[in-house]
């Protein structure tokens, strides 16, 4: 199973990047996470550039490899209690033309990493319904919230060994609800 991984920042040194990087490391058997680096090149969505003559090439190829991909997962950080505008974004592109588009019956798992104390819970709420509306399935979990980043990531490395248990398990769990979406 290929998963798209996206990771809401821009930030080279974001806790978020850091998870997706021990996502992909701990990533069950069968399933390989493939990051995604082209958020920064996608230009705000303008529906007068989403036509086939016009559309940027970033978003081409951010499409591309939705469709490609068996699932996605994405890890974000909460800015002002919601998603960051650069991953809502890229959202919007993918999403059209709507209810057809490449985001449709997709399966997905959300999570976030932040120094607060509740994780990304209300990003994770407001990304939930974002992604209801593209119709993506979101794996009904309580969500991977890592809250405390700074205590659990060293050098760009998630340490702390019960948060990569976690992790584990919950990678093996959306593996499981992923591959039952797929057939």
């Amino acid at each position: 199973m290929r998963v798209m991984g996206i990771a809401g920042s821009l930030r080279q040194s974001s806790y978020n990047r850091a998870l997706l990087a021990a996502a992909v490391e701990l990533a069950p058997e069968g399933m390989t996470i493939e990051p995604y680096e082209g958020l920064a090149d996608i230009p705000m969505y303008n529906g007068d550039l989403d036509t086939d003559e016009l559309r940027p090439a970033s978003v081409v190829d951010l499409k591309r490899r939705i469709a490609e991909a068996d699932a996605l997962f994405i890890v974000s950080p909460e800015y002002n209690y919601s998603v960051p505008g650069v991953l809502k974004n890229a959202i919007d592109w993918a999403s059209r033309p709507g209810y057809k588009s490449v985001l449709s019956g997709k399966p997905a798992a959300i999570g976030g990493a932040s120094g607060g104390g509740i994780g990304t819970a209300r990003m994770q709420v407001h990304l939930r319904e974002v992604l209801y509306a593209t119709l993506v399935h979101v794996m009904p979990h309580p969500g991977l919230l890592v809250g405390a980043a700074q205590t659990k990531f060293s050098d760009g490395r998630l340490t702390d060994e019960a948060t990569r248990q976690f992790l584990a398990n919950f990678l093996r769990d959306f593996h499981a609800f992923a591959a039952a979406r797929r057939g």
